[in-house]
């Protein structure tokens, strides 16, 4: 079937020439402006002709690059019941971020976020037999997440367009392989669209299992944050990990000594009156990278694994006094439990916690050595915190510090912990040499669950022994409409789009300008020469708009190839084809235009 060109005088859409006054983001801005998408709500878009034939060609090129991996396609509901999420614990785990609801019966439902419980009960219901596996599944389908803010047009909204993908097998081996499969496809998948991308070792949050990596475009608008290396390498903040800092000789350090430091609620506070009260014997001042803070958190979860009562445990963290709590950092440590700072109500539980002056000596190992504290905490130390190193913190009185304090000597911790913002300088997790910070959009994310849906929903099948065991799983995801507006985001000028032309809605954008007939019939026979040759085309064929319009649409809609009838083609019967990005300009009689638009599109492809 022979392509059919847009034609602008019947095409639906109407381009703005004043930016909207909610867009945020240049990729918000320009899609509403060149009339591919209009807002119905907040975080919530109609998908107008043109938006729609991008949105179609990125989802294609998906599915052929994952269909060429084995997979196969599905296509669930996005309205879901109850009762499997409560078996992964994720009905009450995903807090307000999804919307739920009941239908007239009073039976819960739920608008799916993503889709692991459904796409596993339905391999439980179909396979029972380890020769049934490995299988991959897939769909592509709008999801739901009710976001507080929605924000920066298609990136964080409301309703969403989401491939993801689940594969089964019979072993951690058979997982790994489809993990690395699905990993390689989706680098085709964003090299194809034109996409640049970062791998980063990611934290699998909510969606539990192990092995994660994210793939992030790397742009300003990004509310990830990545961390690079000198090697390559990246990491999100969440799962950087601080390589193992090497012990302090402290033998020459001095016997710690609790000192007066009064009003000394905060570090700021807690420098000064050392400075001030308690000169060292160096002679240089002391700075918040001598002070070691306890902060006391809550770790939380709405119930316990037999859905009977909430849980709350109230936890220590001990980190240098010149670094800030990273509290999305530090509650990937305690997935899939949620944390906050301890109440006022948390610390009257604790009598021997003085606000303000809480020292490593009620707290952890040194607690649980004293009778007198009958509900000793965990204390758990940052990682960049050395055995052996000399503090100043708390002393566990009104007004007092204890100086010399030293990790390994004089106080210890039941673990270690990452909790500190990451900063400029940190070495990187491989040792190549200090981190370097981008921002980034998450576009993709794969994740080797492992056996956590498949235990949780009894999903098993009779291994070549005729034993029952549980299967493998892996989960893969694409942000489909957020590729699509990362693509906009990062192929623009100030003039309006420029898609790649793996996903333009059209290859050319063809004008007839003027008022001469001898234009509109050169544009005519070009636009059914390109159409015998199945070019796609949009052709500006509107008889009353005025060529500087017409321009200025062409160049916001962001076709790759402009080809121009005009003047020219009346006063020696060419016509100009320009690309888009403005590399190249060139005339060609008009016989010969197509020929020569079909290996512009051939170079360019």
């Amino acid at each position: 079937m022979k392509s059919s060109a847009l034609r602008m005088s019947t095409l639906f859409v109407r381009t703005l020439r004043e930016d909207p006054a909610d867009a945020d983001v240049d990729s918000a801005r320009l899609l509403q402006r060149a009339g591919y998408i209009r807002k119905a709500a907040p975080g919530i878009w109609t998908w107008l002709p043109l938006g729609l034939r991008v949105l179609n060609k990125v989802e294609d090129i998906i599915r052929e690059e994952i269909n060429a991996i084995g997979a196969q396609e599905v296509h669930f509901p996005a309205l879901l019941p109850r009762e499997p999420y409560e078996a992964t614990h994720r009905w009450e785990e995903y807090g307000d971020n999804i919307f739920r609801l009941k239908d007239r019966h009073g039976a819960d439902y739920l608008l799916a976020p993503t889709h692991e419980e459904v796409f596993t009960l339905l391999v439980k219901d179909m396979y029972s037999s380890y020769k049934d596996l490995p299988v991959t599944l897939y769909q592509i389908q709008t999801k739901y997440r009710d976001e507080f803010r929605p924000r920066a047009g298609l990136v964080r909204g409301r309703e969403f367009v989401m491939k993801d993908a689940y594969s089964f097998t019979l072993d951690q081996e058979g997982l790994q392989e489809a993990y690395q499969n699905e990993r390689t496809a989706y680098e085709r998948i964003f090299q194809r669209l034109g996409l640049k991308y970062v791998i980063v070792h990611a934290v699998s949050g909510p969606m539990g299992g192990s092995e994660s990596e994210e793939f992030l475009a790397p742009l300003a608008i990004g509310e990830d944050t990545f961390a690079l290396a000198p090697s390559g390498k990246a990491w999100n903040v969440e799962a950087l990990t601080t390589p193992e800092v090497e012990d302090i000789d402290c033998s020459g350090i001095p016997e710690m000594t609790a000192l007066e430091t009064p009003d000394s609620r905060t570090i700021d506070q807690l420098v000064s009156q050392s400075n001030a009260l308690h000169h060292r014997k160096n002679g240089e001042d002391w700075t918040a990278a001598d002070t070691l803070k306890n902060l006391i958190i809550a770790v939380k979860r709405t119930e316990d694994e037999n859905h009977d009562m909430p849980w709350r445990e109230i936890v220590a963290i001990g980190l240098p006094g010149d670094r800030q709590v990273d509290m999305k950092r530090l509650e990937a440590q305690f997935a899939p439990y949620e944390i906050e700072e301890a109440t006022e109500e948390d610390l009257k539980a604790h009598p021997e916690f003085i606000k303000g002056y809480i020292g490593p000596m009620v707290l952890g190992p040194q607690a649980r050595a004293k009778e007198e504290i009958s509900e000793p905490v965990r204390y758990l130390m940052d990682a960049h915190v050395a055995r052996g190193s000399q503090w100043i913190t708390g002393g566990d009185r009104d007004g007092m510090h204890i100086f010399n304090a030293v990790y390994g000597r004089d106080f210890e911790a039941d673990g270690t912990v990452e909790a500190v913002a990451v900063r400029q300088g940190d070495m990187s997790p491989d040792g190549s040499g200090p981190l370097s910070f981008e921002r980034g959009v998450e576009i993709g994310q794969v994740f080797q669950l492992g056996l956590k849906y498949s235990k949780a929903l009894d999903l098993q099948v009779l291994d070549q022994n005729g034993k029952a065991v549980p299967v493998w799983m892996g989960c893969y995801g694409i942000g489909v409409s957020r590729v699509l507006a990362c693509i906009a985001e990062s192929h623009h000028d100030e003039k309006g789009l420029a898609w790649p032309l793996a996903i333009a809605p059209a290859q050319v954008h063809v004008l007839a300008t003027g008022k001469k007939e001898e234009a509109f019939q050169a544009a005519e026979k070009v636009v059914a020469e390109l159409e015998e040759r199945d070019i796609e085309v949009i052709y500006d064929d509107r008889p009353k708009v005025s060529p500087g319009v017409k321009f200025k649409d062409a160049e916001l809609l962001g076709m790759p190839l402009i080809a121009i009838a005009g003047r020219d083609t009346i006063d020696n019967g060419t016509i100009e084809i320009r690309n888009r990005d403005g590399s190249e300009s060139i005339s060609v009689p008009v016989d010969e235009a197509a020929q020569t638009i079909a290996n512009r599109i051939a170079a360019l492809a």
